[in-house]
């Protein structure tokens, strides 16, 4: 071969080499749209659903919950059994000898020892830290830690390996305080030992939640190193990459190519994997609502995790009137006590019968920033709860839920969904104008809010920014709400439309002046939605504080009768939505799946909406569960006379 052909020839086997290490694979057994791109895998850092949807392939918690079950009852997980001491404080985890890591290493109670001190570290920024100071000690422990990173920041070093070693001896101290403080121990592999500071009755249902999974220490620890100028630990996310990872659950990232796909296989080493009936699963990166619908459409897609497309309610229109074509059996089957996925499955196939609206265990609600000061320095109008409540009962609710959203879903006057947790009493929540009976109810609604303005000095020409993300409808709600606003109050509105990550940072730094978010419940008690709202909550991105509310969350933790404790809870909401209002309930949540009844089994009809992809299984014929189901009211599709 001649030289001049040697550059040649190199570069045509660098360019054929590219090519086939881009070959796609075979098409996984399920191919599922997730929403969003995934933010983080690591576990002790999430809080988007898309995430968590995500992690619950890879990871699994202590305990799990039985998400086909009406009762979403506990049931074992990495743990294969637990005993609980009797004054509710002391739970004993085993873990079974046969858990194990995706590289074939057993899973023990030191894994979670290390991912739990992972969460409880302020170095972390976790969003859940809230959730693990239900352990003895974790709260002192997080102040040790802060005590320790300030008197490291006060010290002068002479020279740069003195501040490293500063910095490793800050770390030091850290672990040694965690020994000394934290009611977590695991005295051998198998036995976790956790005392909590007080009894927490839905501590089992904590433990089921993927910020609760434990993450392969060998691995992790590589990436983390004390900052030697802060001594903050400094994580790198190379650990999440594929082929990288080590996870403990049903699945392993083999491939995660950002913005474009992520692929898992079944876990060889997962203890229950012969209940697993799909050996991959492929998550590509389809974020545009109407491309996804698309691509199921076209047979690309077995399962939309989300539907947002703007025309939804059309969708959702035509399965209602596909079930009115089918009425007879359909009532047959409801009195048979199956749910709604299985009823599907026995109707005649039809692409209408794909769209699939769930109620959901979760409400959409405006935040108001309520810090003194707005991020460009000047006075915040909203840091006073009467302005926030005026501006709250002139929204109209039922215009955004009947007209914009168009999915049956109630209008929202509390953040918890009325009738979704057991022994809860809802608190009445304020009036607003989408509930006026006439027109002059609606004009006394007005009146008393522009007294609230007048009684509060709220500043003449003020205009009120609404920033919302791009996509799901977020823009139209946003219009209406601007909408009320203009028509009630008098007040202009400026329409602040911002990427996702750009807005999640904006929401979290708190530089937002109004803002949209939602919240769906983690767990079966109310503190899962009254929790965000305490003044050190992680995910209290309205920088709300007060001394009540924190106060009767306080005396809830400390009440062991059950009504009293939660009498305690509702007067909290009742403080959130009609006094102090720093967000505004707008309306509850239906959620909307695609997928064919006939093809896809293992999906949940349960409000929790915690959908566990690895139960599923395509076209019916693996081992996954593919029996009709017991339904359970509440969980049925929207009627044009009910709602999710």
């Amino acid at each position: 071969m001649s030289r001049t052909l040697v550059p040649i020839a190199l570069l045509v086997a660098l360019v054929l080499g590219a090519m086939l290490s881009d070959r796609p694979a075979p098409r996984a057994d399920l191919t599922f749209i997730n929403g969003s791109e995934v933010n983080t895998l690591d576990p002790q850092r999430m809080s988007w659903m898309h995430d968590l949807r995500t992690a619950r392939l890879l990871y699994e918690p202590l305990v799990k919950n039985d998400v086909l079950s009406t009762d979403f009852d506990i049931v074992p997980g990495a743990a294969e059994s637990w005993s609980i001491s009797e004054d509710q404080r002391i739970y004993t985890f085993t873990i079974r000898n046969n858990a194990k890591w995706s590289n074939g290493q057993p899973v023990t109670a030191h894994d979670f020892v290390y991912s739990w001190r992972r969460a409880m570290l302020p170095d972390l920024v976790s969003d859940y830290a809230a959730m693990f100071m239900n352990i003895e000690g974790a709260s002192d422990f997080y102040t040790k830690r802060d005590e320790i990173l300030e008197t490291f920041g006060e010290t002068t070093f002479g020279s740069p390996s003195e501040q490293r070693d500063g910095a490793q001896h800050a770390w030091d101290q850290t672990l040694v305080a965690f020994d000394d403080l934290v009611g977590l121990k695991a005295p051998d592999d198998r036995t976790l030992i956790v005392t909590l500071e007080r009894p927490v009755p839905y501590f089992l249902d904590l433990c089921a939640f993927t910020v609760f999974a434990p993450v392969y220490e060998p691995l992790v620890s590589q990436y983390e190193r004390p900052d030697p100028e802060t001594a903050r630990l400094v994580r790198r996310p190379g650990w999440t990459k594929g082929n990288v990872l080590i996870s403990n659950g049903p699945f392993k990232l083999t491939q995660w190519r950002f913005k474009r796909d992520m692929r898992m296989e079944k876990n060889e080493h997962y203890w229950d994997r012969d209940s697993i009936a799909i050996d991959s699963v492929s998550i590509p990166s389809i974020t545009d609502p109407n491309a996804g619908v698309l691509a199921y459409q076209t047979g690309s897609i077995d399962w939309v995790s989300d539907v947002t497309a703007s025309y939804r309610g059309d969708m959702v229109a035509d399965k209602l009137a596909y079930l009115a074509e089918h009425k007879d059996e359909v009532d047959r089957l409801r009195a048979q006590g199956l749910d709604q996925f299985s009823i599907d499955r026995m109707l005649p196939d039809d692409p209408r019968a794909h769209t699939h609206a769930v109620s959901s265990f979760g409400t959409y609600f405006y935040n108001f920033n309520c810090n003194p000061l707005l991020p460009d320095g000047r006075t915040n109008p909203f840091h006073d709860a009467r302005v926030r409540r005026a501006f709250a009962m002139c929204v109209d609710k039922r215009a955004v839920a009947e007209q914009v959203r168009r999915l049956g879903e109630p209008t929202a006057d509390t953040l918890i969904p009325p009738g979704s947790i057991g022994g809860y009493t809802s608190p009445k929540g304020l009036p607003n104008i989408g509930d006026a009976a006439n027109e002059s109810e609606r004009r006394a609604i007005i009146e008393r809010a522009k007294a609230l303005l007048d009684e509060a000095g709220f500043p003449e020409g003020f205009v009120v920014e609404l920033s919302f993300n791009k996509d799901a409808g977020h823009d139209l709600i946003a219009q209406t709400i601007a909408k009320s606003w203009q028509e009630s109050l008098g007040v202009q509105t400026s329409l602040s439309q911002k990427e996702i990550k750009i807005f999640k940072d904006d929401l979290k730094n708190k530089q937002y002046m109004t803002g949209r978010a939602g919240w769906f419940g983690d767990y079966g008690d109310p503190t899962t939605f009254l929790g965000i709202n305490h003044s050190d909550d992680g995910n209290n991105d309205r920088a709300y504080k007060s001394q009540r509310f924190d106060g009767l969350l306080a005396q809830a933790a400390d009440e062991l009768d059950p009504e009293k404790r939660m009498a305690l809870l509702s007067e909290a909401e009742r403080i959130l939505v009609e006094e102090d209002l720093p967000l505004i309930p707008i309306f509850h949540y239906a959620t909307i799946y695609m997928f064919d009844a006939h093809k896809i089994t293992g999906l949940s009809t349960h409000p929790r909406t915690k959908q566990n992809a690895f139960l599923i299984d395509v076209l019916g014929d693996g081992k996954g569960p593919d029996q009709p189901r017991p339904m359970n009211p509440s969980h049925s599709e929207p009627t044009a006379e009910t709602t999710p």
